[in-house]
């Protein structure tokens, strides 16, 4: 799959991304998720958060602020296929929407993204320091960024990997282990499906890492989510197929 096929699925890249602004606002999405159903369309959410303020921002601006970050992080739009399926797994399992939420955000997020080494590098209890996450963010271009946007962005990407549940605590951070579902571990999948891998390649992948999970339970929930129609699994020994019936890559 080339990059600009990724770029049609809803993948981004380049150096930038939304954290530079915000977290992944979970409680926003919530909400605005929670007030339309599946068939909503963008300017619907458009309408929602800037014509009638659902998010309760305090001024126009604030309201077209908020608008534009859920878009760069989220898309909010189904004809954008990390979103489709996102949008229609959504409403399965309500412990995975916060996990689902950080999953599309990292797809779609190069900043974000980066900083999913410095997480899973920490072993469970350990405590993340700001400066940590500021000194990986400055370590390929130690100019790029002034002091005060370093410390702005790890405590906005902090922020969201606290909001799913990797780490805990409010002034100090702390690692953890959150439990997954098989939600997170199909939308996981998927994402590897759309990037071309199959096989055991898929459970290899990045975004099954990311989960920090052993491979009996990403097989487990694997199982599961088959049993629920999200996807097709099928293992024999260490042979495994996965395949995604319901969905077809717009843009292969």
């Amino acid at each position: 799959m080339s990059q600009e096929q990724l770029l049609q699925l809803g993948f981004k890249f380049g150096k930038n991304g939304a954290h530079s602004a915000r977290s992944m606002m979970i409680e926003e999405l919530k909400h605005l998720l929670l007030s339309r159903d599946k068939s909503a369309i963008k300017s619907d959410y458009e309408d929602d958060i800037i014509n009638f303020n659902l998010l309760h921002k305090p001024t126009e601006k604030s309201r077209k602020l908020t608008y534009r970050h859920l878009v760069d992080l989220y898309s909010l739009d189904t004809q954008v296929t990390l979103f489709n399926v996102f949008r229609k797994w959504w409403e399965l399992d309500e412990n995975a929407q916060a996990i689902l939420a950080l999953q599309l955000a990292v797809a779609r997020d190069p900043l974000l993204r980066g900083s999913t080494e410095v997480i899973l590098q920490l072993e469970p209890g350990e405590r993340l320091v700001r400066e940590t996450m500021e000194a990986f963010l400055a370590k390929d271009d130690p100019e790029r960024f002034s002091p005060a946007s370093l410390k702005s962005f790890s405590q906005n990407i902090n922020g969201t990997w606290t909001q799913a549940g990797f780490l805990i605590g409010k002034a100090k951070k702390y690692r953890e282990i959150p439990k997954m579902s098989y939600v997170n571990v199909a939308y996981a999948l998927f994402l590897g499906h759309c990037h071309g891998l199959s096989g055991q390649r898929l459970f290899d992948s990045f975004w099954c890492q990311m989960l920090d999970q052993d491979k009996e339970t990403l097989y487990n929930l694997a199982y599961r989510a088959s049993l629920r129609g999200l996807l097709n699994f099928k293992q024999a020994s260490d042979i495994v197929e996965v395949t995604f019936p319901h969905f077809e890559l717009s843009g292969a």
